[in-house]
């Protein structure tokens, strides 16, 4: 049911210099923000063609003006230190609100699609998590129906063994998961010449 799923959007506020900035050093600034405001429509898009309440969490401020700010998403303002605390504390005002299944992703990935999220809901009915690898060792989506600190608190973040160091929390507390299909986040240069937003459009 539609009041039981909830899907939560991590962005970081669209600003030049502050966004994408591996990316930027290969195409700039302008462009990269350019990519990432890209990637944050994409997001929306194939968010609004999901079963579930959806929320957007913004990393430093809820804007007065922004593609999502739209009566199909509830901005709200991610809290913590770091993205692993801030992910957690999203997931528990969730599960605190009275969502069963809660999914969280990111605005990276231009593979994303609405099948693939409404397949992490379903998986969700089946089994405790869901999660979806991302090419460079992270994931694009975590999805639970309880909050587990342990996958997010005192973690080390932005390396190549997250992905298998979150499998391996999930297997030492015996929660039952559903593995989605890999996909790629754009990050860097080589990222981008392999996604569908290369080439550039002048």
């Amino acid at each position: 049911m539609k009041n039981s799923r909830l899907l939560l959007i991590f962005s970081k506020n669209p600003e030049k210099g502050e966004v994408k900035t591996r990316l930027a050093r290969s195409v700039g600034e302008e462009r990269a923000l350019e990519v990432y405001e890209t990637l944050r429509g994409h997001t929306a898009r194939v968010s609004e063609g999901v079963d579930a309440e959806r929320m957007v969490y913004y990393s430093s401020f809820i804007p007065s003006s922004d593609l999502f700010c739209t009566e199909n998403f509830l901005p709200r303002l991610q809290k913590g230190d770091d993205l692993g605390e801030r992910m957690f504390h999203a997931m528990e005002e969730g599960f605190e609100a009275g969502f069963v299944h809660v999914v969280l992703i990111g605005t990276d990935c231009d593979e994303l699609s609405s099948e693939i999220l409404n397949e992490a809901f379903y998986a969700l009915e089946r089994y405790d998590a869901v999660i979806g690898p991302a090419s460079d060792g992270g994931f694009y989506l975590i999805g639970l129906n309880r909050v587990l600190p342990e996958l997010f608190l005192d973690r080390q973040w932005s390396t190549s063994e997250v992905f298998r160091e979150t499998i391996t929390i999930l297997q030492r507390f015996a929660i039952e998961y559903e593995r989605l299909p890999e996909l790629s986040d754009i990050d860097t240069f080589d990222d981008l010449k392999k996604s569908t937003l290369w080439p550039l459009q002048p």
